[in-house]
């Protein structure tokens, strides 16, 4: 038969509050600073910025929170599935007698948790369109002001500016900001947009994101997702450059040229001035060349077209013989159709009766007379003016021939009937033609160096033409 339990124990008694504070104090006591690595689970965010996590292993489970103040300093975004490392203090919550970790401090676990993270931010970023190559602008050839957002102190502003003054010197406004850390994601994002709110000439034409080498997670403020959205939206063109040549980051993706180095963005940023100035003097003498065959080549073409027109005197001699002999046959024509017309007046006068019919008709007669007279005269004079006119052109003939040119001291150099339009064209011992002004004569030309031959006189004395 059992034993009824005893009515009194020696225990001192606690309400549940003292339990919860004993044991509350114990484990703080206990395990006053602790580093645990585990698993996320449940992840909130609370509306008050305070966060809550479950923290897991294949074996047990551990409440985790984290204040708002610390929370904002984390350099990545805490998501379910990503392992961590937490460090902070171990207590108790009374209120619900489960033990609790309360973090201030809270990082990926090594390298492959921060890729697998970049890994999961890249793909969402890209199906929302923020990399695709039509969001490009194109980078301005020659910028009259560079926006460059970095450190001030750190050596990349330094390198920039001298890759800048080394190629083409352009005016620089540098926006300060950190480049590493838990608030350097921030700055850099508002610089960003800041460069962007600009107007008027303080507005740069191209922006450069520069920082030097480092760690993935030195580097890791360039991969935050306000940094990569604010590169994505900005209108000004920007040139990442953070890292050394075999660093990406999200950043890279976004803007709209990647350069490996910060000194290599400078020269995507502006051409050398050198290079500009060889370029326009190559065009310029290309121009000037251009421009001179063109007129050489159309002065030969005149020359050749001159030569094949005929002579003044084979185009009017014709046409004046023709008015020449129209003329003389002109004034003979008229008075016989006058005498003819006045017999004809005489024989019908005889015909009529004196009245006042003859008399009119015999006045009708004079008027006919004067008015062929007056017709003979015109035509006279009308073939004048064509005699002059057809002159005048012989003239301007004359003057537009080739020999008008010859006349002048010039000659014309033919090799077996082709017009020679260059010395480079001839060769030692090619027989040519030299015609002048007076006639024409043959030549042979020598070698170079040698002896010239005497010229010949004909009137004025000749040069040698080579």
């Amino acid at each position: 038969m059992s034993q009824p339990p005893p009515t009194s124990s020696n225990l001192p008694e606690l309400t549940v509050s003292e339990l919860a504070g004993a044991v509350k104090r114990t484990m703080e006591q206990s395990f006053e600073r602790v580093r645990v690595r585990g698993e996320l689970g449940r992840v909130l965010v609370a509306r008050s910025g305070h966060l809550y996590v479950d923290l897991k292993d294949e074996n047990a489970s551990l409440s985790l929170v984290m204040w708002k103040a610390n929370v904002a300093h984390l350099t990545f975004k805490p998501e379910e599935g990503l392992e961590i490392v937490a460090e902070g203090k171990l207590t108790t919550y009374p209120g619900r007698s489960q033990y609790q970790l309360i973090a201030d401090r809270m990082e990926p676990a090594g390298v492959g948790a921060l890729l697998a993270q970049l890994e999961k931010l890249k793909a969402r970023l890209a199906a929302e369109g923020l990399f695709e190559a039509a969001r490009k602008k194109p980078i301005p050839m020659l910028p009259t002001l560079i926006g460059v957002v970095t450190s001030p102190t750190g050596a990349v502003i330094r390198d920039i500016l001298h890759r800048l003054e080394e190629r083409f010197p352009r005016r620089v406004i540098l926006w300060p900001v950190l480049v590493q850390g838990a608030e350097a994601a921030g700055q850099i994002a508002a610089a960003i947009r800041g460069f962007n709110r600009l107007e008027g000439a303080m507005r740069p034409d191209v922006l450069i994101v520069a920082r030097g080498g480092g760690s993935i997670e030195d580097l890791w403020a360039f991969n935050e997702e306000i940094v990569v959205r604010a590169a994505a939206e900005s209108v000004i063109p920007l040139i990442s450059a953070v890292g050394h040549e075999t660093d990406t980051t999200l950043i890279d993706y976004a803007s709209d040229l990647r350069a490996p180095t910060p000194t290599a963005a400078a020269e995507r940023a502006v051409p050398v001035r050198a290079d500009l100035l060889e370029r326009v003097s190559t065009f310029g003498a290309r121009l000037t060349t251009g421009l001179v065959r063109g007129v050489e080549l159309r002065r030969a073409q005149l020359r050749t077209l001159a030569a094949h027109l005929p002579k003044p005197e084979a185009v009017l001699g014709l046409a004046q013989q023709r008015a020449d002999r129209a003329g003389e046959k002109l004034a003979a024509a008229l008075m016989m159709r006058v005498r003819a017309a006045q017999s004809t007046f005489d024989r019908t006068a005889a015909r009529l009766r004196p009245s006042a019919l003859s008399q009119d008709v015999k006045r009708r007669g004079e008027r006919l007379v004067e008015m062929q007279t007056r017709l003979a005269a015109a035509m006279a004079r009308a073939l004048r003016q064509k005699r002059e006119a057809a002159a005048g052109a012989g003239r301007l003939l004359e003057t537009l021939s080739h020999k008008s040119v010859l006349a002048r001291g010039f000659a014309l150099v033919e090799r077996g009937g082709a017009l020679v339009r260059r010395a480079g064209d001839l060769s030692a011992g090619d027989a040519v033609t030299i015609s002048f002004a007076d006639g024409s004569a043959p030549a042979t030309i020598g070698a170079p160096g040698g002896a010239r031959p005497a010229a010949k006189k004909s009137g004025a004395a000749q040069g040698d033409l080579f």
